[in-house]
């Protein structure tokens, strides 16, 4: 039987940079040790002669073709911009 430890749940927690009370701790742990166990039924199911799958669904490309399109203007773009320099829209830096 999968058990999850509250020391796995804080370090979880930690890693997405979530505050949690011990409460929570524990709440989770019983919440995630419950879907574990329940989970883990699949174990039970004989799966001889079973085609491994990626996708549940038959999937198809649903995306249009790739056209070329006429795009905007060069200047309307510029217009709409916040900021332009050199020929390219400037953005705030996203690294320091």
């Amino acid at each position: 039987m999968a058990r999850i430890t509250e020391a796995e749940v804080r370090h979880v927690a930690g890693l997405a940079r979530l505050a949690i009370t011990e409460d929570e701790v524990t709440h989770f742990t019983e919440q995630l040790t419950k879907i574990l166990e329940f989970a883990e039924q699949l174990d039970e199911l004989d799966t001889t002669g079973v085609i491994p799958t990626t996708h549940a669904l038959d999937l198809k490309n649903v995306l249009r073709k790739d056209e070329v399109r006429p795009s905007l203007p060069r200047e309307e773009v510029e217009r709409m911009a916040p900021d332009w320099e050199n020929g390219q829209v400037r953005v705030p830096a996203v690294f320091e």
